[in-house]
């Protein structure tokens, strides 16, 4: 028989991140405080965030541990298959070899436990009561709330509006592990009173729901933070991924010409491609493509610079690819690749050339997650659907130029929560929206002047 799967023991789970800090030719320059502008000190972030997480976001040690008492629950789905895509690549008569590393197994159905876990490890561990978060498609509300299950503690979770309507199931899912859910923007803060003042019928942005999370855990000293991409430390607890699939590729006896992913804040993006970048930087030849919404262009039409990571400016100033934190993105399906930046960690790397990107329609972005479905079996999630469409892409050319090539990307998260999604592109009911460049503009004239 050929080999379709390739299974680590349990025994092969990675038991340290790695941290691309170490090794990136130009670092991110450090965040600023709001208020004064000045570089944030650890002190400045104490009041959201645990001592443990902040060391880890300053960090420029390589390997990091992984605690015991987060390497138990990694055990539960981890380590995720690598899948060989036959069906896929002979569907498209590619010569081209298609890998997927499969992070729905997962409790939650994506890569996000990978930090909500040990995120509850080292809030609990501080002596914290409550985690307020955001949440846009629901994914990192729902790994948050099932974290939060797992160490004792309770969870509130601001979910964007469009997706509080378009994902009742993601809410279910949180509640069922014990979340409250509010619907972004609400009544329950300042910042979301302050929106719904100037718009009673905002459906919300990522922005806003974390300029309410961030208030909540400000305002109340039981309460932390917790965010599920964009960060430092985000990305370092994802390169299990990676690191992985770097096993699970010797083990298939390849080593991928280009590592794909979606890329709406970065963290799924950095944990499969981190490792390979460590790889990249040390003279290996290997592209990595993020892959975005053309109605949330944030790589390919945004700008580097100095942006809040909320609406209402609560955030420290971070530098990255940016549409404007007051940006506010239509209501596409693929709820989580709306944001308005990227990582820091991420954009210096896409302004150093080491990552590209492109932009996709959700049209034929869902035209891809059939295909996709219809020959290996698997519905993505919308948003592990934006690479799917690259992945094809890529084979297709290969196709056409007659090339070996061979392609890694990783499928973030099943769609079964998302089905909605799929009935809408069934019905005629999803349009193609690309984001005006004098919209863009707009936004972008409002950003702070560093």
């Amino acid at each position: 028989m050929r080999q379709t799967k390739i299974v680590l023991s349990d025994k092969e789970i990675p038991t340290k991140w790695y941290n691309i800090m170490a090794d990136m030719p130009n670092k991110p320059k450090p965040p600023l405080h709001p208020g004064t502008r000045q570089p944030v000190g650890p002190q400045d972030l104490a009041a959201i965030f645990p001592m443990d997480l902040i060391l880890q976001e300053v960090s420029t040690e390589r390997w990091i541990d992984i605690p015991e008492e987060v390497l138990d629950i990694y055990s539960l789905w981890r380590p995720s298959p690598l899948y060989r895509a036959h069906r896929l690549e002979a569907a498209l008569g590619t010569p081209a070899k298609i890998y997927y590393k499969y992070e729905g197994v997962s409790p939650a159905g994506s890569h996000k436990p990978n930090t909500s876990i040990p995120q509850a490890f080292y809030n609990k561990k501080a002596g914290m009561k409550r985690i307020a978060t955001e949440t846009g498609a629901g994914q990192w509300g729902s790994s948050m709330a099932l974290a939060g299950k797992l160490f004792g503690l309770d969870v509130t979770v601001y979910m964007v509006k469009v997706s509080y309507g378009q994902k009742p199931y993601r809410r279910i899912m949180m509640e069922t592990w014990g979340a409250t859910v509010h619907a972004s923007p609400s009544k329950v803060t300042n910042s979301g009173r302050k929106v719904l003042e100037l718009d009673p019928n905002s459906q919300g942005s990522l922005g806003i729901a974390i300029s309410e999370a961030v208030e909540d855990a400000a305002t109340h000293n039981d309460t932390n933070y917790a965010l599920g991409s964009v960060l430092n430390h985000v990305c370092l607890h994802q390169t299990v991924i990676g690191l992985e699939a770097k096993k699970q590729m010797e083990i298939a006896g390849d080593y991928p010409d280009v590592v794909i992913g979606c890329c709406g804040g970065g963290s799924n993006l950095a944990g499969i491609a981190f490792p390979f970048l460590h790889d990249k930087i040390g003279g290996k030849k290997v592209r990595v493509m993020a892959v975005e919404p053309a109605s949330c262009p944030t790589l390919t039409k945004g700008e580097f610079r100095y942006d809040f990571g909320d609406v209402a400016g609560l955030t420290p100033l971070m530098t990255m690819y940016t549409l404007g934190h007051d940006f506010m993105p239509p209501g596409i399906h693929a709820g989580g690749l709306r944001y308005h930046g990227d990582s820091p960690l991420i954009s210096q790397l896409y302004h150093d050339k080491l990552i590209e990107a492109r932009a996709y329609n959700q049209v034929p972005v869902f035209e891809a997650a059939l295909q996709f479905a219809n020959t290996e079996s698997i519905i993505p999630a919308p948003e592990s659907a934006h690479a799917i469409r690259a992945v094809i892409d890529e084979a297709l050319l290969a196709k056409e130029e007659g090339k070996q090539k061979t392609i890694l990307f990783n499928l973030s998260g099943h769609g079964y929560m998302d089905l909605q999604a799929y009935a809408d592109y069934h019905d005629g009911k999803l349009k193609d929206f690309e984001y005006p460049s004098e919209e863009i503009k707009k936004s972008l004239a409002k950003l702070p002047k560093i």
